[in-house]
């Protein structure tokens, strides 16, 4: 339950179940949203959750249209410093139940000591007021359904299109005006409204993956406002679309290489022989499924797609790497079981054919608002036969691009940002050599764009850096959040 703030504290909930918001100057518009006081109330594992409004449009505030953030909230066990919140990425991931279901992974004790940890969902995100498309017997068939027309034929592209623009439809049928607003310059908005309502001055946050482009926008645009913020697999700011997908296609290649030059050394590897030969025989494998898919018993098939969606998926950190070698020896007996588990654990889809959240659905959403859409076919071509030289093995050409961001009902309303950060307090930079997902370069370029960013770096496969283990990069970590500390220089962990 929500109250707007008055003028006498009678018109508050009790101290310990509200949050006293800042009371900060902001125009009269935005007002109610950053004076509103939130009503926590207990929701389990010893948190506090929430619910704040937002403006479906911050450019157009209206009661009418009115949007719903969803918070949980862990109280500090020691002296508290404050709140920090954490988004753990995707776009489409829940800092709800990142933080209220996995409190340890998203902070340390040290953290947990110290700050309110508060994980959110971002508008369009699970229990927020969320973007919805499909059942999940129609979801079901938008991810794992196969082309009935052979790749690239002119009845191909037909088809995909047709899949897309109904998909589109059905989003904008089912969630409505709002899922013209879910891009991340206004989810940034939304964070700063929060900060002010649970009553910090300065915003302190931790960003895993995507959540370092919400940090990254947040202390370009509210750089007064910056406490303390970590951003750990982040995105240079400098980059288009296609600039994106290029790096991480190589950064998940080279990945693959890692796994494979690893493999010989442990147990049952598949791929017992070098590199360059291993990486042939997946090639192999993806043009096999092109034409003749694996059925598996649920009805499903293993092609291309899904077989391209279970490799990244588990190459995202070293310790899935048996997953790929019990996969790939599993596909060579005709087997599907591995490929399955892993596509499903990174569609979110459960078991029985239900989906966890609506993450995938969120997903896309954003991505097609955050960033214009190229539609020329020249340069589409050029873009396809620069992504197949990057990564040959993961990678197959194509005639078209991003084809459900193309057919999507909203786009890009203002092109993002390059990021500077001038006047922010000093802030981290969390980057490792072996992420496939947000390559190290891109670490090192907005360690440069931000004025007052530190880059510490992590030697090591895997994506992010923070919470793993790694002692020289949680001691960092904890001791900027704690006491303020910067490194003075790079520290260069490993691990």
């Amino acid at each position: 339950m929500l109250f707007l703030g008055g003028c006498t504290t009678a018109l508050f909930p009790s101290v310990e179940h509200s949050s006293m918001p800042t009371g900060e100057k902001v125009s009269a518009a935005e007002a109610p949203y950053y004076h509103q006081v939130l009503d926590w109330k207990s929701c389990g594992k010893s948190q506090q959750c929430a619910t704040a409004t937002a403006p479906m449009d911050w450019d157009h505030p209206s009661k009418s249209t009115d949007i719903s953030l969803a918070l949980t909230r862990a109280s500090a066990t020691g002296t508290r410093l404050g709140s920090l919140f954490v988004n753990p990425g995707g776009p489409g991931a829940s800092g709800y139940d990142l933080v209220h279901d996995d409190l340890d992974y998203a902070a340390s004790k040290t953290l947990q000591q110290s700050y309110d940890v508060i994980g959110w969902d971002p508008r369009g995100v699970g229990r927020s007021t969320p973007v919805t498309c499909y059942d999940d017997k129609k979801l079901d068939q938008f991810i794992y359904g196969v082309a009935k027309n052979p790749v690239n034929s002119p009845a191909w592209v037909t088809e995909v299109t047709d899949q897309a623009k109904d998909f589109g439809a059905s989003c904008l049928k089912n969630t409505g005006p709002a899922l013209q607003f879910v891009d991340t310059q206004s989810t940034v908005h939304d964070l700063d409204m929060l900060r002010a309502a649970v009553g910090d001055t300065k915003l302190n946050y931790l960003g895993y993956s995507y959540g370092s482009d919400i940090g990254m926008y947040y202390i370009d645009r509210f750089a007064k406002k910056v406490g303390h913020v970590v951003l750990d697999g982040s995105t240079d700011s400098t980059l288009s679309i296609f600039d994106i997908s290029l790096t991480q296609s190589t950064g998940f290649e080279e990945a693959l290489k890692a796994y494979l030059a690893d493999c010989p050394s442990t147990k049952n590897c598949p791929f017992p022989g070098s590199v360059d030969d291993s990486l042939a025989k997946i090639s192999a494998l993806y043009d096999r499924l092109t034409t003749t898919p694996i059925d598996a018993p649920d009805g499903r098939v293993l092609d291309q797609n899904l077989l391209d969606t279970a490799i990244n998926s588990a190459l995202y950190d070293k310790s899935s790497w048996p997953y790929l070698s019990d996969m790939f020896s599993e596909i060579r007996k005709g087997t599907t079981d591995t490929a399955f588990l892993l596509a499903d654990s990174y569609n979110g889809r459960n078991p029985d054919g239900s989906y966890k959240d609506n993450s995938l659905e969120a997903f896309i959403a954003i991505g097609c608002l955050d960033y214009p859409t190229e539609t020329d076919p020249a340069v589409l071509a050029s873009e396809s036969a620069q992504l197949v030289q990057a990564a040959p093995t993961l990678t197959r050409p194509s005639v078209i691009g991003d084809v459900t961001c193309e057919n999507w009902p909203f786009h890009n309303r203002t092109p993002p940002p390059v990021v500077t950060g001038a006047g922010a307090a000093p802030v981290l930079i969390l980057s490792s050599t072996g992420d496939p997902a947000t390559p190290y370069q891109w670490g090192v370029a907005l360690s440069k764009q931000l004025q007052s960013a530190h880059l510490v770096t992590r030697t090591g496969e895997g994506h992010t850096a923070y919470n793993r283990g790694i002692p020289c990069i949680d001691n960092t970590v904890d001791r900027y959040f704690v006491s303020g500390t910067v490194p003075g220089k790079d520290p260069l962990c490993r691990g």
